[in-house]
């Protein structure tokens, strides 16, 4: 009896320990429901905080900022080509190369070009040459002639005193003949007076005639000496003619040595070999595309916007950008161009609609951006994203 007391009690204490032990569990369990709750609780907050947070930096970046991914590097890629035909020799450039402006790109054969100019030079001198033998000859004429007219002129003038002077004389015979033929007649002169008076007319008159004779020949010498200084005119004719020709072949000898230049082909901007089109051994012509050269200086960004932000654009707003292959790196800019045409405007292969069927679709127009460059590392064609402020 005494013992099964005994065993109850202990069984009831044993019950009554259970009982205790699984309150505490509950408690405990709670416990953990509580803390798990506040602390799901605590993320969520956390993650309402960090959603509104990002979300209203986004929004306010959204409207502050325009964001474009469609943006790269550009340059001026200017194209070298050759102003004449000939055979490339040497290509002394090589892609990547930076070169100053004169830098030799590319050698063209000028052996052709340089005997060409050697014969005209050749040409040159031989009017040279005949110009100096025209200008002998016309200063041995204008001497000769100079000297026959000044000879032939005093003869004329001798002659021309000459006959003056026998005009009175002849006149002084012909009264003389005429009073002693009255005279012979009335029988007052004789015969030998008639005689002389006739013999003197006779010889004044030869004298007169030969005078005369003297002083159209000397006229007729003077006109042939006249003549013969027209050649002085037709040797300043052949002079200018010469002075014509020797400015011909001056203009192209100059074009002769344009031609030799132009077969060294040079740089004509600082910057950088991009691509190099030819090599040695090649038949080049004008106009062909020999090589292509940026100025690493002188770049800037095109982005292509949508047209539906166009709106937002203006001159001179500020620019975040940033380069791909520099993702660490800050860069900053300014709109300097907005675009009049889409770029669809430009496009190769146009998108004729004959079906009817249309879809719109958003058209992009370019917008340049300003860049200083760093270091050279800035390269045309490389990808970049930009962050244009429009609250500006």
């Amino acid at each position: 009896m005494a013992i099964s007391e005994t065993t109850q009690l202990k069984g009831q204490k044993n019950t009554n320990t259970s009982v205790i032990l699984d309150t505490d569990e509950v408690n405990l369990s709670w416990r953990a429901l509580e803390r798990r709750h506040y602390l799901k609780l605590g993320f969520l907050l956390i993650a309402l905080f960090a959603a509104f947070f990002f979300g209203y930096r986004e929004f306010t970046d959204r409207l502050l900022f325009l964001h474009e991914e469609d943006a790269r590097i550009h340059a001026d890629m200017v194209t070298i080509s050759s102003r004449v035909a000939g055979w490339i020799t040497r290509v002394p450039a090589k892609e990547g190369q930076e070169v100053e402006v004169g830098t030799t790109l590319i050698v063209i054969d000028d052996r052709e070009a340089k005997l060409i100019l050697d014969e005209l030079a050749a040409q040159l001198g031989a009017v040279g040459a005949e110009k100096i033998r025209l200008h002998a000859e016309q200063e041995l004429v204008r001497k000769r002639t100079d000297s026959r007219l000044l000879s032939v002129r005093s003869e004329l003038t001798a002659a021309e005193v000459t006959v003056t002077s026998l005009k009175p004389q002849l006149d002084l015979a012909r009264r003389d003949l005429e009073r002693n033929k009255r005279l012979f007649e009335q029988k007052v002169a004789s015969t030998r007076q008639l005689d002389k008076s006739e013999t003197q007319l006779q010889r004044i008159e030869r004298e007169h005639r030969i005078a005369v004779a003297n002083l159209q020949g000397a006229e007729a010498r003077i006109k042939e000496a006249e003549a013969e200084r027209a050649r002085l005119d037709v040797l300043a004719g052949e002079l200018a003619v010469m002075s014509e020709r020797e400015a011909e072949i001056g203009v192209k000898i100059q074009r002769q040595h344009l031609d030799l230049g132009d077969r060294m082909i040079k740089s004509p901007l600082k910057g950088a070999v991009d691509r190099i089109f030819a090599e040695a051994g090649e038949y080049v012509t004008p106009g062909q595309r020999l090589m292509l050269v940026h100025d690493p200086a002188s770049i800037w960004i095109e982005a292509n916007v949508k047209e539906t932000h166009v709106r937002r654009l203006a001159i001179d707003q500020a620019v975040h950008v940033t380069v791909d292959a520099y993702p660490d790196e800050l860069f900053s800019g300014r709109v300097k161009r907005i675009g009049s045409t889409a770029t669809s405007e430009f496009a190769l292969l146009p998108s004729p609609n004959p079906s009817g069927n249309f879809t719109k679709i958003t058209q992009r127009l370019p917008v340049r951006i300003s860049i200083e460059q760093r270091q050279g590392r800035l390269r045309p064609g490389m990808m970049v994203e930009v962050k244009i402020a429009t609250s500006d």
